[in-house]
């Protein structure tokens, strides 16, 4: 007779302990940096517990979301520890948005607090569905109250970390939204708790309170979950004076303080290393310098490898994996090209984490087949909020289903193709846009590039390549670009046409999708190929 199956309480930390850690063993230290300012950890967790305070007098409850549109800033940090401390759920947005967006937000999420920078004086009208509006930082006048008032009034009064167990929400994490309208992904403590051991183990090794990271995007995303996990550690967060991204200010923070690593998408790492700062200021601090949201092209790692030294570190993730698919090290990035260099892969898997390729079917690819990058493994998210549509969608046999294509090796390092949009057909050929821009990046002239495939009444389709060349540089001829890369492309793989841009539209992220691209091609009339002679 086979026993019972045990059903127990999932009981786990609520993350908001995080703070109470910090503010009793590292209570004088310094935990957060922003402009002239700083907090120590003591002073962090007073001002979680008073927030929380002020929140749970509005009626927040354990469950309850709370919508918070921000630049960054100590408020908005404050505002996610306060949201776990109560048990609430933490939704914060991409500054950048619209305020019709930030609406749509409020109403898929079912925020019943809004906490909106005073910048954003739009926004906060817009959102009439949450039950009362708060005030971030000092120059906005909406809102019911400000939340330095709404601290400053609860000041001194200790709130206790809500019970949680481990499927309980403490975040939606609000995707790009790069086909249709933004969802929201559920990620839970006890999943969140697997991330930063998993990120700490993988990602940052060795970090303690003695470290500093710099934060050069927004917290709301991807940047918010390195500072989450740097915080387990009592490692102090600096942040950039302002949202502008100024490179110079960024490498003056790393010098004055001693900055060991920070999280950024290959775009703005690329701007960095390029940039004459790199050269006027210490970084000889810097371990981990992580890269992640997009692969990066090989002719710009080598470019950050020779600036910074071997501290570069990719990972690559969703966030409806929380960035936990697959890590390369510092140590796996070589400087230069060789059977040791494994050019184009994204590492291999993280801690705990499975990959599998499989095909339309969900069969399990051979090693240097390619098909969609699936993966399972206590990372992955809970599911997307309110949403079985796409939930049915994303799952298959248990596993989440990425929408990347790509292969891996016999060794299981995993390399990406692209995404299964971005791919087109030619002439009944697949075409994956990365490995043309991978060659075209090699020209000397060229700093970015995006290939997508455009319709075409012969071949189905043929590929544009919209190139931005480097500053400085003489801009290519088409016929130039096209003999340099005659060589290093089969005639099928070539792009019909090179179109030269001062610059690539960039998301707020820093990332280049290939749908704004695809926008801009159309705004300027440049989609079909058969008018231009």
């Amino acid at each position: 007779m086979s026993a019972a199956p045990l059903r127990m309480s999932r009981r786990v930390m609520n993350l908001a302990h995080i703070m109470t850690q910090n503010g009793r063993r590292l209570g004088d230290r310094i935990g957060f940096v922003w402009g002239e300012r700083s907090w120590t950890w003591r002073e962090i967790d007073a001002m979680v517990s008073a927030l929380a305070a002020a929140l749970a007098e509005q009626g927040i409850v354990k469950g309850d979301r709370i919508l918070v549109h921000s630049k960054n800033c100590e408020e908005m940090f404050v505002s996610m520890f306060a949201a776990f401390r109560l048990g609430a759920i933490w939704v914060p947005t991409n500054f950048r948005l619209m305020p019709d967006e930030v609406t749509y937000l409020a109403t898929a999420s079912g925020a019943k607090a809004f906490l909106c920078h005073g910048d954003f004086p739009e926004h906060a009208a817009a959102v009439t569905t949450a039950d009362f509006t708060w005030c971030i930082g000092e120059s906005g006048s909406f809102g019911t109250r400000s939340v330095a008032e709404a601290m400053k009034a609860h000041a001194g009064v200790d709130v206790a970390n809500a019970d949680v167990e481990h499927d309980d929400p403490c975040w939606f994490f609000f995707t790009s939204g790069t086909t249709g309208r933004s969802k929201a992904a559920v990620l839970t403590h006890g999943q969140m708790a697997f991330v930063i051991t998993n990120h700490l183990a993988d990602l940052t090794p060795d970090t303690t309170e003695h470290d500093a990271s710099l934060v050069v995007a927004p917290l709301s995303h991807g940047a918010g979950v390195h500072q989450l996990m740097q915080s387990a550690r009592g490692a102090k967060t600096v942040l950039l004076p302002s949202e502008k991204f100024d490179i110079t200010e960024a490498f003056r923070l790393i010098q004055a303080y001693r900055v060991s690593n920070l999280f950024t998408v290959p775009t703005i790492l690329k701007m960095m290393v390029e940039h004459p700062a790199v050269e006027q200021f210490d970084h000889s601090s810097l371990r981990h310098v992580i890269y992640a949201g997009a692969p990066m092209y090989r002719e710009d790692q080598k470019r950050a490898l020779a600036r910074l030294g071997k501290v570069i570190v990719q990972y690559f993730g969703l966030g409806e994996v929380t960035g936990n698919i697959t890590v390369l090290p510092a140590a796996a990035h070589e400087e230069e090209d060789g059977p040791q260099a494994r050019i184009g892969t994204c590492g291999y898997e993280r801690t705990g984490m499975q990959v599998s390729i499989q095909d339309d079917g969900g069969r399990e690819l051979k090693p240097g087949e390619t098909g969609e990058i699936c993966v399972i493994g206590p990372a992955v998210f809970a599911g997307y909020y309110d949403n079985p549509e796409a939930n049915a969608k994303a799952f298959r046999d248990g596993w989440f289903r990425t929408g990347d294509l790509g292969h891996m090796d016999a060794q299981g390092f995993v390399y990406i193709t692209g995404r299964a949009s971005d791919m087109y057909i030619s002439g009944g050929s697949n075409i994956y846009p990365r490995e043309v821009e991978e060659k075209i990046l090699t020209h000397p002239d060229i700093g970015e590039v995006a290939v997508l495939g455009v319709p075409d009444p012969v071949w189905g389709e043929v590929g544009v390549a919209v190139c931005v060349p480097r500053e400085g540089a003489v801009t290519p001829s088409e016929s130039d670009m096209a003999g340099y890369l005659a060589t290093k492309l089969p005639r099928y793989k070539m792009p019909k046409r090179f179109f030269f841009w001062d610059a690539l539209p960039k998301s707020g992220y820093g990332k280049i999708p290939k749908r704004l691209v695809r926008d801009e091609l159309e705004a300027r009339g440049l989609l079909d190929l058969t008018k231009q002679g």
